[in-house]
């Protein structure tokens, strides 16, 4: 298809390639119906993007009713598209109109009376684009309606958190905080959970997402102090499987102050799925890096994550790689996770492991640049203070360094 020439006007203006839906808007120009979607309700763009003359408010403000179909175009295209079959074009189908405002209404209203119809609008609205959802009059009974499915269907509950993940927005956060924080609210996050266990990677990538956003939105801490293991588990499990890493260390460390979520994600394996990422990332992922190390750095603050991070053979030695190779942010976390360590974990083991794996000598290069915070650098002096009985006069700290060496 690459070596046909395909004529200008069957390409939309916007993203040259081959319309499939061709619509008229209401400067005249013809756009393909996916591409001017995006650009009026992703994009938030009021003007033509060939005339730059403002959109009628009507269009920019309202549903596709007011993107008129290109008929005549469309039936071109596909006429165009039979005659180069022979050349590998595929024939485009005839669109199907899009549902109305006032269809999805009736749908909701009648997914009350029936089973039957319960399942007819959950299908049309799986049908619908992630522009038409997001443009639902009736949004806060959709996200309800679909509250319900993800409780109470085990059939279709993965797929309605797809289509719930694709209304999500600012214009939801009512609808949200009704569900989050009424009495079945446990029930949504246990059926949120099931998905993280046995769904797709899709639809895992969706569940922390929208639970990154549900959770702002509580109102009693009740409800996140009691956030079970198991959702903790599954977390940490998408971490493991590297889905939607930062949304998942984002997660953690908006939910991990609560209560003794803590300790939950400590038990669920956290400290060890963040050591493990922190070995594969490279230098140049500085938003992963960082992420990981301030959530290590929350887990490290009590006891059970510094025995963690100190059972993990490359617990130590990954923290001291990262000073000074990211950012400063990265730099100063590191810094501080060591001396947690260092204070409340340093019998002469470890002591003896932070001098091994070069902890000893990168403190000193701390001490001496001055890409480290002041904070980074009494912490930094600090360790070198409390420990250098055995690291002073040892032979991990190079000669050009032991000047920096603080005295005791």
């Amino acid at each position: 298809m690459e070596e046909i020439d395909i004529p200008s006007y069957f390409l939309c203006p916007i993203s040259l390639q081959l319309m499939r839906d061709p619509v008229i808007i209401s400067t005249g120009i013809t756009y393909d119906r996916q591409s001017i979607e995006k650009w009026l309700f992703s994009c938030n763009n009021a003007l033509c993007p060939v005339t730059k003359q403002p959109i009628s408010s009507a269009a920019a403000a309202d549903d596709s009713d007011h993107l008129i179909p290109n008929h005549n175009l469309r039936r071109l295209i596909q006429a165009w598209c039979t005659i180069n079959s022979d050349a590998g074009v595929e024939r485009i189908p005839t669109p199907t109109p899009p549902i109305t405002r006032s269809q999805i209404v009736k749908l909701l209203n009648d997914a009350k009376k029936s089973d039957q119809n319960q399942l007819k609008c959950f299908h049309v609205l799986k049908s619908m684009s992630q522009n038409q959802l997001k443009r639902l009059e009736n949004c806060g009974a959709a996200v309800e309606f679909l509250a319900g499915i993800i409780r109470n269907s085990h059939t279709f509950r993965e797929e309605a958190v797809i289509v719930l993940f694709n209304i999500l927005g600012d214009h939801t956060e009512c609808s949200f905080k009704k569900i989050v924080n009424s009495e079945n609210g446990s029930e949504f996050v246990d059926s949120i959970t099931q998905v993280l266990n046995s769904g797709s990677s899709q639809s895992r990538a969706c569940c922390v997402k929208m639970m990154r956003f549900v959770f702002k939105l509580v109102s009693d801490p009740i409800h996140l102090i009691g956030i079970k293991l198991e959702f903790f588990l599954e977390v940490v499990r998408v971490l493991q499987d590297k889905i939607a890493i930062n949304d998942a260390l984002k997660l953690l460390l908006e939910i991990c102050p609560w209560g003794r979520n803590r300790l939950k994600a400590i038990k669920s394996g956290a400290v060890e799925a963040l050591v493990e990422i922190l070995i594969e990332v490279g230098v140049g992922e500085k938003r992963t890096n960082e992420l990981c190390m301030v959530v290590l750095d929350q887990l490290c603050g009590c006891a059970e994550g510094r025995a963690a991070i100190l059972e993990h053979g490359a617990g130590l030695a990954v923290v001291e790689k990262k000073i000074f190779r990211v950012s400063h942010e990265v730099t100063d976390r590191a810094v501080k996770i060591l001396s947690y360590v260092s204070r409340y974990s340093g019998n002469p083991k470890v002591v003896q492991e932070m001098m091994q794996v070069g902890i000893v000598s990168k403190l000193c290069l701390v001490l001496q640049l001055d890409e480290a915070s002041s904070k980074t650098k009494e912490m930094a002096r600090e360790m070198l203070k409390v420990h250098s009985r055995v690291w002073k006069n040892a032979s991990c700290v190079p000669a050009h360094l032991i000047s920096f060496y603080p005295c005791s």
